[in-house]
């Protein structure tokens, strides 16, 4: 499974008319018996999985292009429209919904006749795919929406959506059964986003590998000594500055700037189950019930400050600005950083191989192009 995409979105009051909801229905019954008869359910989950996709969707159904709601409600109506003659089926929704996703997947698995290790493959990858959403990257975005699409092939696509409330802003996360098998390495198809969080910890990144290796050493240990560690950091944190020891250079301290990260207590009763589980990889751990975000980011704190492994602190989300926007949204345009990337794709066009005639005539529409950009921007 990968995860297929992260889309952010406004918070946007008020419901759905009775006489909207009506005709979305009408008009998704029509696009998705064309989609089922011509491509297959399979082909619909990868359409939903993607981020873009779903958006559009919601606005050829005629709801708001960018609001929280068009997760929840394109979701309800999904659910009601998305039958055994589609090939789909939709577990969990919005708030208390999201809670009987299991319940959910075990009618679903019954209606498809899926075996009782589909079926706990189907729960798993549910809460899993929940944990890191919500745990694993802590983007200060707490879920309260998940719904699981799936086909009667036994695939399946992951929708939910969490909550920032000091922003006013919602963010929904897109995964995909098809692709790698682990749910730790971040493969990110397409991220996309205009608000980049700081201090965003985020434990499936490639930069937190070897701090990923520690807590597992530390989840394999005695709670007692985890405690013992964990009292060491917060004994300091009312410094200002917390350091920890550069393992190239041992004489040499390195200031760490997300001091106020540390959880104010940690689950031990859950680090007990863990130490008595021994477990062999990171996904195991997180897997464990209780291993909540206060105890990921404990476990991965004392990895860097005491450890000294780095942590990835970088919000996942890329801009979908790649070098700003002329009224400083997401952020002012860098006119020299612009201009590099003209001469860069300028000295590409020369350097390729094709003919004369064609590489000027590129060069110019580039010039154009650059022209028309600085006068926009100056």
């Amino acid at each position: 499974m990968r995860k297929s995409g992260i889309s952010t979105l406004l918070l946007h009051p008020g419901i759905a008319p009775h006489w909207l909801l009506k005709r979305m229905k009408k008009l998704a019954e029509k696009v998705f018996i064309i989609l089922y008869e011509e491509f297959g359910s399979d082909l619909i989950l990868e359409r939903l999985s993607n981020p873009i996709w779903f958006q559009c969707l919601s606005n050829t159904l005629a709801f708001d292009w960018n609001s929280s709601g068009t997760t929840t409600v394109l979701t309800g109506v999904l659910k009601s429209v998305l039958t055994e003659d589609y090939g789909i089926l939709v577990a969990g929704g919005k708030g208390k919904t999201a809670l009987k996703t299991p319940l959910d997947i075990e009618e679903i698995s019954k209606k498809f006749e899926f075996s009782e290790d589909k079926t706990r493959s189907l729960k798993y990858s549910s809460r899993l795919a929940a944990k890191i959403d919500n745990a694993v990257i802590q983007d200060s975005y707490n879920l309260y929406h998940h719904a699981m699409f799936i086909s009667e092939t036994g695939n399946w696509t992951i929708v939910q959506q969490g909550l920032n409330i000091e922003e006013k802003l919602s963010r929904r996360y897109h995964w995909h059964s098809k692709g790698v098998n682990n749910f730790i390495d971040d493969y990110p198809d397409q991220i996309i986003g205009n608000i980049k969080h700081k201090r965003v910890l985020n434990m499936t990144s490639k930069e937190a590998e070897e701090s990923r290796k520690t807590c597992i050493d530390l989840a394999k240990e005695k709670p007692r000594k985890i405690e013992n560690l964990f009292n060491y950091l917060t004994s300091y944190s009312k410094n200002k500055i917390l350091y920890y020891l550069d393992a190239q250079c041992p004489l040499k301290k390195v200031p760490v700037l997300h001091y106020k990260l540390i959880p104010k207590k940690m689950n031990w009763n859950a680090l007990k189950e863990t130490y008595e589980f021994q477990p062999s990889n990171y996904e195991e751990i997180i897997s464990i019930k209780g291993i909540g975000p206060a105890t990921i980011r404990g476990l991965a704190l004392i990895s860097e400050l005491i450890y000294g492994n780095y942590n990835d602190w970088k919000d996942p989300v890329k801009y979908t600005f790649c070098l700003g926007g002329k009224d400083g949204v997401p952020y002012p345009v860098p006119l020299k950083r612009y201009d590099n990337t003209i001469q860069i794709l300028k000295d590409a066009v020369e350097s390729a191989k094709i003919g004369e005639k064609e590489k000027l005539d590129a060069i110019k529409r580039l010039k154009r192009f650059a022209t028309n950009i600085r006068i926009k921007v100056e």
